[in-house]
């Protein structure tokens, strides 16, 4: 069998992913069987386990993917861009994750994983955001940065179960608008004394 390019290898890695990704929305974690991602992939399992070696690292892998683009984003475009970006995430797909929660609560050593899905750089720079949001007076300075980023994971985490449940989420520009009133600042960045 003939060498696989780093490119060739690169969208092999990247159609396993994608195809895997439907089929966790389609299926769910559970349903997810290997003969349906040998299906959605077009690949023999020994092609997909060749790249991950278990269906659960499959997944971690397109979560720590999910992750990183949405704290990205944060940092990017703020609280703001996040709310309008799960607005319209496939609701299957947001599904998923609530099954897979079930495995968090009752494995420590998948919890552990979980926790280091986010790169530490990706959390500073996220944690820096609102450091400097509220030293521009865009957010509360009267709550640590801390106290506001679970504010925040609680808020998009409701967003989240709201539509993997079924159920439509309140209008995007109306949760930004009630984040705002919640953990928004003063209107002008403090002057100096």
């Amino acid at each position: 069998m003939p060498k696989l390019s780093e490119e060739a290898k690169q969208e092999r890695r990247e159609r396993i992913l994608a195809g895997s990704r439907r089929c966790f929305a389609r299926f769910g974690y559970e349903g997810a069987t290997v003969a349906r991602l040998e299906h959605e992939t077009g690949l023999s399992r020994g092609a997909i386990f060749n790249w991950f070696p278990s269906k659960e690292a499959l997944f971690l892998e397109l979560a720590a993917q999910e992750n990183t683009r949405l704290l990205e984003l944060i940092v990017a475009e703020g609280f703001e861009g996040f709310v309008h970006a799960v607005s319209k995430e496939d609701a299957d797909w947001l599904a998923v994750y609530l099954e897979f929660g079930r495995r968090l609560r009752t494995s420590a050593e998948l919890r552990e994983q979980w926790l280091r899905l986010a790169p530490p750089e990706l959390q500073e720079r996220t944690r820096r955001w609102i450091v400097e949001a509220q030293e521009r007076g865009e957010l509360r300075d009267d709550l640590t940065p801390d106290e506001i980023g679970k504010f925040l994971g609680v808020v998009f985490d409701g967003m989240v179960t709201q539509r993997a449940l079924g159920f439509e989420a309140p209008p995007p520009d109306l949760v930004v608008a009630l984040i705002r009133d919640a953990v928004g600042g003063r209107a002008e960045p403090r002057r100096a004394s």
